[in-house]
């Protein structure tokens, strides 16, 4: 019984997970049909021509690759500062006492409710005001701090036992000393947990960037694919084979991290 359970759950992850890969699958194979090819009528999975032209304008490409560039380079800024700013606020949360630190905490939860477009044109008038525009500092400082990430990584803090904090404050230490010493060596499964999420947030953002940004040299990834979209034309087998592109830095990231990503979904209480 137990065995044809195991093998019925075995089956049905692979099933979900080629389920899951297929569109992806289908993307990349996109990316090499000739432009009359990708939306034709009858549906063809498999190029009936190979052509490669499209991956090979884009990696000739000046304007894509710069944006996959800039992207890259203002997606691992904002990493490092989301794991910063949100585990020290965690930190605080989790282990300090200070006045009003309970309902400031339900606060900060409480903005999880807040719809992030409700907020856009407020943000907006803000980074405006600011003379933030055309920067990547707009792109970068607007979602740094996270309630999200500060729940996940306080729900982390609470399981650490109190024994390692209260040894290293004999042994003299400081409140950042036991921050930096103990609790950071440790954070590393929901450091790669945030650090992703927030990776793959900042790499697939569409809307903020189109609001903030004109200026081509900093164009982001998704902000250059969908300008292959025209009132004229829509280049669906370039969006394809720019899409697999995109997509490629991201897979590495999970392939790499994979295995702290469990750990930290495990240790994060995320069910």
């Amino acid at each position: 019984m137990k065995k044809t359970k195991k093998t019925l759950l075995t089956i049905a992850g692979l099933l979900v997970a080629l389920i899951s890969i297929f569109p992806l699958f289908w993307m990349a194979l996109a990316g090499f049909k000739p432009k009359t090819e990708v939306l034709g009528y009858p549906f063809k999975f498999f190029p009936t021509v190979w052509d490669f032209s499209n991956y090979n304008e884009l990696l000739h490409s000046t304007e894509f690759i710069r944006s996959m560039g800039v992207t890259f380079v203002g997606a691992i800024i904002f990493t490092v500062l989301v794991i910063f700013v949100n585990s020290m606020a965690a930190y605080s949360f989790a282990r300090l006492n200070f006045p009003y630190k309970n309902t400031l905490f339900i606060y900060v939860i409480m903005t999880m409710f807040i719809p992030s477009m409700a907020i856009l044109i407020p943000s907006y008038i803000v980074v405006a005001k600011l003379k933030m525009l055309n920067t990547l500092t707009v792109l970068i400082l607007p979602g740094v701090a996270s309630a999200v990430n500060m729940f996940l990584m306080r729900q982390f803090y609470l399981g650490i036992p109190k024994e390692l904090e209260e040894a290293a404050v004999i042994d003299g230490a400081t409140k950042f000393g036991i921050y930096r010493h103990i609790f950071l060596p440790l954070s590393v499964p929901v450091f790669v947990l945030v650090g992703i999420g927030s990776f793959l947030g900042f790499w697939n953002s569409l809307i903020w960037p189109i609001m903030t940004i004109s200026d081509e040299r900093l164009y982001q990834i998704m902000q250059t694919l969908a300008y292959f979209r025209s009132a004229q034309a829509t280049e669906w087998a370039m969006i394809m084979a720019g899409s697999t592109m995109a997509a490629i830095p991201t897979i590495i990231l999970f392939a790499v991290f994979q295995k702290y990503l469990i750990e930290g979904i495990k240790l994060s209480g995320i069910k």
